[in-house]
C-alpha cells in the first residue's frame, strides 16, 4: 500500500523561490512571473526584524510547493505603535490542499509582540480573516484634494526625499523615505524649524485611468492635514491632484469624499495608525 506524501510547512528559503514564483503566478493569474520576481528581490533587500522570516512560509507536499504566504516585517520609528508590524500577503494554497491552508497562517501568527495586517483581503476571504482574529481598522478610503485645503499658516519648506533634511528627524524615517523612493514612491519632507516631517505617496491610476497618489506614510494624520496644501500643490505639479487616504470616516479639515467599504484593512494586535502603509505589499510590490 502506498503512503500518501506528507504535507508540512517551513520558512521559504532562496532555493524555493523559483517554485514559489510559479505557484504564485498560477494562484494570482493577473500577476506575471516578473511581478513576483521583483517582489522577492525587494523582500531579499529588505531589512526586517530578525525574529520574522525574510520571505514567509511555504506549504509543501512531496518536496513541491503547494501553498504560500508572504510576510513583510518592519520596525516603526520610536513612539509609533505598534513597534513591529508584519504584513501577511499573497496567501495561496492549491485547491487539492486547501484543508491545510490554516497551517500557513498559524505558522506566521505564532510570533509574539507583533501586529499583523492584511491590507488587501479578497472579499470572499474576509470571514476567514475574521475567524483568525483580525479586526477591521480602516473602514474605507477618503479621496482628498489637498491642494485646496485651508492654509495652516505654518512656515514650511518642502524638500525631496533623497537628502537628509536640515532639521531634526529620526534615522528610521530617513531610511524609510529612501527605501520607498527606490520602490517608485514620491517622497517629500515638510521641513519646519521644529522638525522635518516625512511623507510618502504611491503614484496610482484609479480604474487604470485617473492619475492620483495613495498616502503610504505620514508621521500622523494630523501632520498630513497640517501640510496638506503645500503637499497637494507639489503633487498637483506632478499631475496628481487626488490623494487616496485610508479612513474610518470623513476627515475633518481635508477637502474630499469618503467611500465607505472601499479597500478596508484588517489587523490582529495593536491597530496601526491610519496613514501608515510603509513596508507593506502596496508600495513594495505595487498594485
Amino acid at each position: 500500500m502506498s503512503v500518501p506524501p506528507r504535507v508540512s510547512w517551513r520558512q521559504i528559503e532562496e532555493v524555493d523561490l523559483a517554485g514559489v514564483v510559479d505557484l504564485l503566478a498560477r494562484g494570482f493569474p493577473v500577476r506575471d512571473h516578473a511581478y513576483w520576481e521583483r517582489a522577492f528581490a525587494r523582500l531579499r533587500d529588505h531589512r526586517g526584524p530578525p525574529e520574522l522570516p525574510q520571505f514567509g512560509y511555504v506549504l509543501e507536499c512531496g518536496g513541491a510547493p503547494v501553498g504560500v504566504v508572504l510576510t513583510i516585517g518592519s520596525v516603526r520609528p520610536p513612539g509609533d505603535e505598534p513597534a513591529v508590524l508584519c504584513n501577511l500577503s499573497s496567501w495561496y494554497v492549491e485547491p487539492a490542499f486547501r484543508a491545510y491552508a490554516p497551517l500557513l497562517i498559524s505558522a506566521a501568527l505564532r510570533h509574539r509582540g507583533v501586529t499583523f495586517v492584511n491590507v488587501s483581503p479578497a472579499p470572499h476571504t474576509v470571514p476567514i480573516v475574521e475567524v483568525q482574529g483580525f479586526t477591521r481598522y480602516s473602514d474605507g478610503q477618503y479621496v482628498a484634494v489637498p491642494a485646496v485645503a485651508p492654509a495652516s499658516g505654518v512656515e514650511v519648506l518642502l524638500q525631496e526625499g533623497d537628502e537628509a533634511p536640515n532639521a531634526p528627524y529620526d534615522p528610521l524615517e530617513l531610511e524609510l523615505v529612501r527605501s520607498h523612493r527606490d520602490y517608485g514612491c514620491i517622497a517629500m519632507w515638510a521641513v519646519t524649524p521644529e522638525r522635518a516631517f516625512p511623507f510618502v505617496f504611491l503614484p496610482r491610476r484609479v480604474n487604470g485611468v485617473i492619475p492620483c497618489a495613495e498616502l503610504v506614510y505620514c508621521p500622523s494624520l494630523a501632520a498630513f492635514i497640517r501640510f496638506a496644501r503645500p503637499l497637494g500643490r507639489a503633487l498637483l505639479r506632478r499631475g496628481r491632484g487626488f490623494v487616496l487616504v485610508d479612513a474610518r470616516a470623513p476627515i475633518a479639515g481635508l477637502p474630499g469624499l469618503f467611500f465607505a467599504g472601499k479597500r478596508p484593512k484588517y489587523c490582529r494586535g495593536t491597530p496601526p495608525r491610519i496613514g501608515d502603509l510603509a513596508y507593506t505589499e502596496i508600495p513594495m510590490f505595487g498594485l
